[in-house]
């Protein structure tokens, strides 16, 4: 079946655009090493999402990227303080920083923790023209005390999605995460280990594929339709 603008007369004609194989063409490429911001949520003394952050942290090394973690510690309730206290600022300004994203969060009354939502919360669809996270990558973790468990990750999923990030197909969820640490708090050898692996690759793949394009892949027409008529109000009064 095929159809025309004249078909379609709801759409504003100049903000339609009909994507091609050709709009990639010419894309710079990025040479700088990826960039990777990884959140945990939880901030006890020996924490199984922060030692499973820092396996992956390892891991976004190894592959070439270049890594930071937030501590939350310090980090205050979302809306309980200006927007300019100092663990708020290091938080949204990595979250500019980042090209892709890792949250990690322990399964706690069969959903992430408080400690890991206050992160996210904290960080905005928007700062003035910046977007901290349309079209960045993200992979979810999770550790759970008992069985696996998807509960963690799924939310997480959902969070991703609303902050119009790439969340990425593959995911880790470590059962009774007690057993899964050394002495020297590193990641036994074990099937969820390599898990960790498949999931940090395809993250990082992931990141190097879309990190050039993303501006283009979430350019939205609903968003140009409104930019346009914002800019024809604006030339309309310059004429007044």
């Amino acid at each position: 079946m095929s159809h025309s603008l004249s078909d379609l007369p709801n759409i504003a004609a100049g903000e339609f655009q009909v994507p091609t194989t050709k709009d990639f063409i010419g894309v710079g490429s990025s040479s700088h090493r990826p960039r990777f911001l990884l959140l945990y949520g939880s901030i006890r003394e020996r924490s199984y999402s922060r030692l499973l952050t820092m396996e992956a942290a390892r891991l976004l090394e190894a592959f070439g990227g270049e890594v930071r973690i937030f501590d939350p510690r310090g980090l205050p309730l979302p809306d309980s303080v200006p927007d300019t206290h100092q663990k708020v600022v290091e938080l949204r300004d990595l979250a500019n920083w980042s090209e892709g994203m890792v949250w990690c969060s322990p399964e706690r009354h069969g959903a992430m923790t408080g400690i890991m939502k206050a992160q996210i919360d904290w960080i905005p669809l928007s700062q003035g023209a910046i977007r901290p996270t349309q079209g960045k990558t993200l992979a979810v973790m999770e550790v759970s005390g008992g069985s696996q468990s998807f509960n963690a990750v799924n939310q997480m999923r959902v969070l991703g999605r609303w902050m119009r990030m790439l969340t990425i197909p593959n995911q880790s969820s470590v059962a009774k995460a007690y057993q899964e640490f050394d002495d020297a708090d590193r990641m036994k050898a074990s099937p969820y280990y390599d898990r960790v692996v498949d999931v940090m690759e395809e993250l990082f793949k992931f990141t190097l594929l879309t990190r050039d394009v993303s501006p283009y892949l979430t350019d939205r027409y609903s968003e140009r339709r409104e930019a346009a008529a914002v800019l024809s109000k604006r030339m309309s009064q310059d004429r007044l």
